[in-house]
């Protein structure tokens, strides 16, 4: 008899799981699985939403099921239409939400109109249908996702003002050249910047968004503003039903959790006492748990030993700009650093060597080197001793 996998969650780690497995997904969203990546592009308007469903994934799919209860004991999944799954094998990849900041005018689950998060395929379409040419926008949140959707917004022609209470844009990724030439590349493109400048409230007028309010009393008239505080993971189901939860459900090397028949993958997991929140690690994850699920009659089981992310931001259109970021890219006392750098073409190259090993690096305009510089943060191998550390920034990455 085959083991009955359920996968609860249709995003990017419970697709990846399901084009590796026959399993049976459980999906809350009514689209199909589709790349998340890619949403600031569809609110552009530079790719329809049908564009960035996801290829190959398999039957069964439930689209708009949402799973609401976990009866260990029984090995049943309760969806919120009353309907039972039954498991051998449950996989949650719940994702994670959109964190809400604590704002004036902002109270319970219920947004007041005009204000959305910008974290599914329905928000992007919410706002694809109110943004048109003039309307006043206010991004709050200026990490990747805050930039990406400014970028969109602007592409659409809002007039967009974007919030950010750090000092700089992308402040987790960037370095401050970096993030300087980053400020300046949405500012061109009629975005207006604000950091150090804390959102304190929100105002509304028959429970339409009207305005923001700063901390220090000025006031940004608006008529949609998008939440880009971060995210959290998604974890209510699990902790209901009794597993070990800490930021994120906690998973051991086979990412199974503290329930030896319940496994989590993707933005609600945690290994290892990390929550990675990205694509890559959620990738990485499903295809180690669809190896583990695959091998548990034999021995040993494939484990994930985690992943060094790399973060990769492309903000397409007329002017189109790339950059990438990994590992530590601020500089300790004793590392080495090598800098490029190009005005003319606004391009900014950096690593970061601490020792014999790269630790670090941002690229921003040009990405040639970044394959061959990924790969040698990732397999974290001693560099050649011959080779100049200029050569890492060649478009090769010093390989030749």
């Amino acid at each position: 008899m085959s083991t009955r996998i359920v996968v609860v969650g249709g995003g990017t780690a419970g697709a990846r799981l399901a084009q590796r497995l026959p399993v049976t997904l459980l999906g809350e969203e009514p689209h199909a699985p589709y790349n998340r990546v890619l949403l600031a592009d569809v609110l552009a308007g530079r790719y329809a939403p049908e564009v960035i469903a996801l290829p190959g994934t398999p039957e069964p799919v439930r689209l708009g099921t949402r799973a609401v209860r976990i009866d260990r004991a029984a090995r049943t999944v309760e969806c919120a239409d009353g309907s039972l799954v039954g498991y051998d094998r449950l996989v949650l990849a719940t994702g994670s939400n959109p964190v809400l900041p604590p704002l004036r005018g902002l109270r319970g689950a219920a947004l007041p109109a005009g204000v959305h998060p910008f974290r599914t395929l329905d928000d992007c379409l919410e706002l694809r249908a109110l943004v048109r040419p003039g309307v006043r926008a206010v991004v709050i949140g200026g990490g990747l996702l805050g930039v990406s959707a400014a970028r969109a917004l602007a592409a659409r022609g809002a007039d967009v003002v974007l919030t950010q209470q750090g000092e700089r844009l992308m402040e987790r990724q960037l370095d401050e050249h970096a993030s300087a030439l980053l400020r300046e590349h949405v500012e061109v493109l009629g975005v207006e910047v604000h950091t150090e400048c804390r959102v304190s409230g929100l105002r509304q007028r028959d429970g339409a968004v009207t305005a923001v309010e700063l901390a220090d009393g000025f006031v940004l008239d608006a008529q949609v503003v998008v939440l880009a505080c971060g995210v959290r993971p998604r974890v209510a189901l699990a902790r209901e039903a009794g597993l070990s939860v800490a930021t994120g459900v906690v998973v051991d090397d086979e990412l199974r959790t503290s329930d030896p028949y319940i496994h989590a993958i993707g933005d609600c997991a945690e290994h290892a006492g990390r929550v990675y929140g990205l694509a890559g690690p959620a990738l990485d994850q499903a295809d180690v748990l669809a190896a583990v699920l695959l091998a548990e009659s034999t021995a040993p089981a494939p484990r994930y030993t985690g992943t060094r992310a790399l973060t990769r931001l492309t903000l397409g259109g007329a002017q189109p700009l790339d950059l990438a970021a990994f590992g530590e890219v601020t500089a300790r006392p004793g590392d080495d650093v090598v800098q490029l750098t190009d005005s003319t073409r606004s391009a900014y190259r950096k690593v970061v060597v601490r020792g014999d090993r790269l630790v670090g690096g941002v690229l921003l305009g040009d990405l040639a080197a970044v394959g061959a510089l990924a790969r040698a943060w990732e397999g974290d191998e001693a560099l050649p001793d011959e080779a100049p550390l200029l050569h890492l920034l060649t478009h090769d990455g010093g390989s030749s």
